[in-house]
């Protein structure tokens, strides 16, 4: 009996995830299925926004499976029915967007703000340095003993 269990919770999480895909939505062709696939896997869904359409259950995300399907079948390329997503919802769709002049500063910006952290800290170190107080030469220090002993009334050290 524990052998069986042993075996049947090893099977569960061997268990690759269910994709959402329902069997209503699958094409006839495997080439064409499997191209809507890898398309659905880059697209986002709009409702889940951590998922692809490809594994979400949401009503929205099996719209844009179907419209993908439906591009692809209407003899659309990989990169037309990725352009027409683009188009038509925008760059948030793709879930890996791509580097463009639109977007560099989004891509550059964690760059940027460590750099600017590390200009920040050396600065400060340096003015920390600067303010850092330094010893008193002979003369600056009997001055200071004499305007100290003046000032508690005291002749100073020495007369």
């Amino acid at each position: 009996m524990r052998h069986l269990l042993a075996a049947l919770l090893l099977v569960a999480a061997c268990a690759a995830p269910a994709l959402a895909v329902q069997p209503d939505e699958v094409l006839g062709d495997p080439v064409l299925e499997s191209r809507a696939r890898a398309i659905s896997a880059e697209l986002r869904c709009m409702v889940c926004q951590n998922q692809s359409i490809d594994d979400s259950d949401a009503p929205l995300a099996k719209d844009l499976r179907l419209i993908v399907r439906e591009r692809l079948k209407a003899g659309d390329s990989d990169a037309q029915v990725m352009e027409f997503m683009v188009a038509r919802y925008g760059e948030f769709v793709l879930l890996r967007p791509v580097m463009s002049w639109r977007n560099a500063l989004l891509w550059a910006a964690p760059v940027l703000v460590l750099a600017l952290g590390a200009l920040a800290a050396v600065f400060g170190l340096k003015r920390r340095r600067a303010a850092a107080p330094q010893r008193l030469s002979a003369d600056e220090e009997a001055r200071f003993k004499t305007l100290l002993a003046e000032g508690e009334g005291h002749p100073p050290e020495g007369r």
